[in-house]
Parts: C-alpha cells; sequence; structure tokens
C-alpha cells in the first residue's frame, strides 16, 4: 500500500487538533453534572464499542495482537485515555478551556524533555530556548505573574493538573513507536479496549469509596447529544487521524499541531460571544513562537526528501 501523502498526513492532524479544541468548550459543559472520571468512561465506553466494529473489519489479525502485547497495549491506554483525560478534565473543571488548551500545546516540549531524560537525546539549544518561549506563554495564561483579582488558587491548581495530564498523552503518542505492527486504527481500538476494563473498574470502585458521585441515567440521558458527539468526533475520528498523522509524519512534527488547539478554542469562543482576554492571546501567541522556532530547524535542515510545499518541516518517507 502506498504511503499516506504528507499534505494529507498534515490535514489529518489539524482536524484532530481542531476537533480537541471542541472537546474542551463541550466538555466544560458536561462535567459541570457528571464528573470527570465516569465522563472518561462513559466516553471511552461509547467510543471503544465503535472502534472495536472498525477494527473487526479493517484490522489485520487485531484480536492476536491485543492477546500478544495486552499489558503494553494496557499502559499505554491508561496513560493516554486514562491519566491524560482525567487528569485534564478534572484542571478543566477548575480552570479555564482556553488555559487547558493552551497546556495541551506545550507538549512537544514535555516530549522533548521525556527524550532527554529517557532516550539521552539531549534537545538542541533552539529547542531550549523554545521551550522557555512555551513556559512563558503558560505563565502569560495562567497570570502566573500579573496578580489579577480574576485569577485565583483554584484556577491556578486546575491548571497544574491539566500540564500534569498532558504526560499521560506524551508518553501514548511515543508508545505508537514500540508497535510498529499495529495500524493507526489497530493502535487507537486495542490501546482503548485494553484500558477500559481498569478504567471502569476504577470508577466503579471510587464511587463505591463515596469519592465521586455515579451519574443517574436520567443524566446520561439529558447529557447524550454531547456524550455521543464527544465520543464520536474528538476521541474516534481525532485519534484515529492523529495517529495516521503520527504514523506517517513521526511524533515531535505530530505534536507540532497541537498548537491548532488554543487557537480554535480561542476562535470559537469569540463566536460564541466570549472574547479572549489579552493574556489569553499573549499566552497563546508565546506559544505559537515558540513551536515555530522548534520546527524551523527542520525546514532548514531540508533537502530534497522533504515535503517543503504542501507541508513545511515534514520529512517524506
Amino acid at each position: 500500500m502506498a504511503p499516506l501523502p504528507a499534505s494529507l498526513a498534515c490535514l489529518a492532524l489539524v482536524f484532530a487538533t481542531t476537533a480537541w479544541g471542541s472537546l474542551f468548550l463541550v466538555g466544560k459543559h458536561v462535567i459541570g453534572v457528571i464528573d470527570p472520571v465516569w465522563f472518561t468512561v462513559v466516553r471511552y465506553a461509547l467510543a471503544t464499542a465503535l472502534l472495536l466494529m472498525l477494527v473487526q473489519c479493517f484490522g489485520r489479525s487485531p484480536w492476536a495482537k491485543l492477546r500478544a502485547d495486552l499489558a503494553r497495549l494496557t499502559m499505554l491506554g491508561l496513560a493516554g485515555y486514562g491519566a491524560f483525560s482525567i487528569l485534564v478534565f478534572v484542571g478543566l473543571r477548575l480552570s479555564a478551556p482556553s488555559h487547558g488548551s493552551v497546556l495541551m500545546a506545550t507538549m512537544p516540549f514535555t516530549t522533548l524533555g521525556l527524550r532527554w531524560l529517557l532516550d539521552g537525546i539531549r534537545p538542541p539549544p533552539r529547542a531550549v530556548v523554545s521551550a522557555a518561549l512555551a513556559l512563558a506563554g503558560v505563565a502569560t495564561v495562567a497570570q502566573l505573574l500579573a496578580g489579577s483579582a480574576s485569577v485565583t488558587a483554584t484556577s491556578q491548581l486546575g491548571d497544574l493538573i491539566t500540564l500534569a495530564g498532558t504526560l499521560g498523552w506524551v508518553f501514548y503518542t511515543r508508545g505508537a513507536a514500540s508497535l510498529p505492527d499495529h495500524s493507526p486504527l489497530e493502535y487507537t481500538a486495542l490501546t482503548a479496549a485494553a484500558a477500559l476494563p481498569w478504567l471502569a473498574t476504577g470508577a466503579a470502585l471510587a464511587t463505591a469509596c463515596g469519592l465521586i458521585p455515579l451519574p443517574s441515567p436520567a443524566v446520561l440521558a439529558e447529557f447524550a447529544p454531547q456524550l455521543l458527539y464527544v465520543a464520536v468526533v474528538p476521541t474516534v475520528a481525532a485519534a484515529l487521524a492523529f495517529n495516521l498523522g503520527v504514523r506517517r509524519l513521526g511524533a515531535p512534527i505530530g505534536t507540532l499541531f497541537l498548537n491548532v488547539v488554543p487557537l480554535s478554542v480561542i476562535a470559537v469562543r469569540a463566536l460564541l460571544g466570549a472574547p479572549p482576554q489579552a493574556s489569553e492571546i499573549m499566552g497563546a501567541g508565546l506559544v505559537a513562537m515558540a513551536l515555530a522556532l522548534h520546527a524551523w530547524p527542520a525546514r532548514r535542515a531540508s533537502g530534497p526528501g522533504l515535503v517543503r510545499a504542501r507541508c513545511p518541516g515534514v520529512q517524506a518517507r
């Protein structure tokens, strides 16, 4: 099978990150009523049902792969679908959607730090400067230095929890390279299927211990349209598109597209009549500058093997 054109891989990543921007806006309303843990369980129960139907139709011996790599798939699924989703939505409950979306855009620099820590690959000076700019952008969005009356310890705690949650998705993205025989569909579906029983068990135990409330059938019915949208578009379609783009272009390039997430959130909120604050625009701008600076060396080093016109900074394979 011919490899996916780089231009289509770029479009897949833009779609995925735009869909995730909508997830912050829709999810903020839902988690005001449904606890983030149960929201995650319901979201992935619906999504996994759809993913398993797809992988049954289009996968190549998916169940044999699930049995062979069950432990690895479970850990990666718990990182990407459990830790990431739960912590991000716990943080979102305490803070604003625009804050969470900007924090997501810092994941390329978290990836650099983990590559240094785990793989011994030291980032170049330009990447360190980019990371510093990104951190400045996060501090600006969270208004850590402004002393604004609108900033509370609760919102800053929410931002910190969200930042911690992004580590889960970084590990999940890195993990795709460790399973090269899994297609993007198989990786998405099998990690979800492996993690879901553990997520449901954890939620049930937390409810039994009185830590989180169980959503009633009436509440689930009330939010059924939002839950279905979240399961189908930002979860299934976006995850497939993101994994497809990452498989074609690589994790470093794939994470660069996360800059679309805060831009889409800010744009949609403005269209809905909630103009962004100056700190949000400045912070998103700093993160965008950091991402551009981080990607620039790839363009400078490009040669005949790089697809410049359609997707700058992407290596053709």
